[in-house]
């Protein structure tokens, strides 16, 4: 096995030196799992070229005698080695190695550092509770930049609870009762667990300043639950980032899972097995977090303590960039044919669209645009699927259910989509009426602008789309005006229809 000489020998890493535009990897040693992600270089939002988890369990002997088992230390140092292997091969630039609750609080950590650097040439970074809080809570801030509630971290061995407002973190406790802890308090009795719960909740001091805001949930077992509730209420969606549940929700899954069977629940898509037996402790625990703090709502992330570290390292102009805008730029630029195309039908558009539109909508405008020639290697029978697809799931993070179903609807029409197509009920389940007009409408500036300039910037340049009293108006300059022709005309119209508004042509 490699020492970790070697690794550094052959170019990794193992320490916490500046990650550059290379390949980063994280090891996460935590009190259930051990997992590797790599990341291609450090970005605002770096792409995930490979996730690893083995369920090795580190933290199930320390409710018993406060000390990591023999055989989970043997199933986390056999992952370890092939994480190590594999970030060699794969040319891992700057690998991190992070251990949270099981190894911070085992009498017996040293023995399993000691030899995870012998047989694995890793040294592990065993962070502080805060230290883990702070991870969480920008892991959270990475992924939705506007939270302003309580984030919740709940691993194997504690939970880490958090406020955030403002892009910042702020309180922050950090709790000895992970996802193990509270299967150990379940299986001596369902009577243990509330006392259990409650003697650690009351330790928050600060739970006040979370009433009326949403708590943001972070954590295999609570993203396993809002993967339950999605199947239970046939949510359109199934993604879990930014999943938004009622604040009565998590009681509700209390009682649904005291009733139903594991045959029932392995039926559940996306829930690894090994997850099933801590769901009841962890609804248990999330519905007496969010009573005790007074929440609005909760909202899942898929974001946590792994992409917490990565935005720590970021600068501040880096991190306040818009996630949605960066990863919607990055996508068109590799599957689009006009890199500029995007920015230009946006200005071009915004006479019509900017003066009453808000920030939120103002940015899914340019995320549309942004994506408005992605399909264009498609077949064209199958561009309105690949934009609906593409805009409900990517892999964005930053946007709501409704705001996918927009950039879905805005695409749909874009790329061509029929108005009695049967995507665009499902997607009337997610965005209101009002929200999905003004989505039609962009769909359908994009196709006109598209269709008048067959993607040259020169005559986009030269004609905008501004509103003039009961009319639309495409204005476009004398050296230009042959560019309209009886399909510039019809879908101008189409436009027109769509905003209430007359179709004008205005040769400047």
């Amino acid at each position: 096995m490699a020492s970790v000489y070697q690794l550094q020998q052959r170019g990794l890493n193992p320490g916490l030196e500046t990650a550059s535009t290379g390949l980063i990897g994280i090891i996460d040693i935590g009190s259930n799992s051990v997992r590797l992600v790599v990341y291609q270089g450090l970005s605002r939002i770096p792409a995930t070229l490979f996730n690893e988890k083995v369920m090795a369990g580190l933290g199930r002997g320390l409710a018993a005698n406060g000390r990591l088992g023999r055989g989970a230390m043997d199933s986390a140092v056999a992952a370890l080695a092939r994480f190590s292997a594999l970030a060699v091969a794969m040319r891992v630039e700057t690998l991190r190695t992070v251990a949270t609750a099981a190894v911070r609080e085992a009498e017996n950590s040293a023995e399993f550092i000691a030899r995870v650097e012998r047989e694995c040439g890793l040294r592990i970074e065993t962070i502080s509770g805060e230290a883990e809080a702070r991870g969480a809570a920008l892991g959270v801030i990475a992924g939705i930049p506007d939270a302003d509630g309580v984030v919740g971290d709940l691993g194997g061995g504690s939970l880490e609870l958090i406020r955030v407002a403002g892009g910042e973190a702020h309180e922050r406790i950090s709790l000895p009762i992970g996802s193990l802890r509270l299967d150990a308090a379940r299986k001596r009795g369902n009577r243990a667990l509330a006392p259990f719960i409650k003697k650690a909740l009351d330790k928050v001091t600060w739970a006040a300043s979370g009433k009326g805001r949403p708590f943001y949930m972070v954590g295999g077992s609570w993203r396993a639950l809002a993967q339950v509730h999605i199947h239970q209420t046939e949510h359109p969606l199934p993604i879990v980032h930014q999943y938004e549940m009622a604040a009565t929700a998590p009681a509700s899954l209390v009682r649904s899972l005291s009733q139903i069977d594991m045959a029932s629940l392995k039926a559940v898509p996306n829930i690894s097995t090994s997850r099933l037996p801590s769901l009841p402790g962890a609804a248990m625990l999330l519905a007496a977090t969010v009573k005790r703090l007074g929440s609005s709502s909760v909202i899942a992330s898929g974001f946590g303590l792994r992409e917490g570290l990565l935005f720590g390292q970021l600068g501040p102009e880096q991190q306040a960039l818009d996630p949605l805008v960066i990863a919607a730029r990055a996508e068109g630029a590799r599957q689009g044919r006009f890199p500029e195309h995007g920015d230009m039908l946006f200005a071009w558009m915004s006479g019509v669209f900017g003066d009453d539109e808000t920030a939120a909508m103002r940015r899914l405008r340019l995320a549309a645009c942004l994506l408005s020639d992605i399909a264009w290697r498609a077949h064209p029978d199958f561009r309105p699927e690949r934009g609906v697809d593409t805009a409900l799931h990517g892999n964005w993070v930053a946007v709501t259910a409704a705001e996918r179903a927009a950039l879905a609807q805005a695409l749909h029409y874009c790329f061509g989509g029929r108005g009695d197509a049967p995507v665009l009920a499902m997607l009337a389940r997610l965005a209101s009426p009002a929200m999905l007009a003004q989505a039609r409408a962009w769909g359908l500036a994009l196709r006109l602008g598209q269709r008048l300039t067959g993607g040259t910037a020169e005559a986009l340049a030269a004609s905008r789309l501004a509103r003039e009293g009961n009319a639309v108006a495409l204005h476009i300059g004398p050296g230009h005006a042959l560019l309209i022709g009886d399909a510039v005309q019809r879908r101008l119209k189409l436009l027109g229809n769509a905003l209430g508004l007359e179709p004008r042509v205005v040769l400047d």
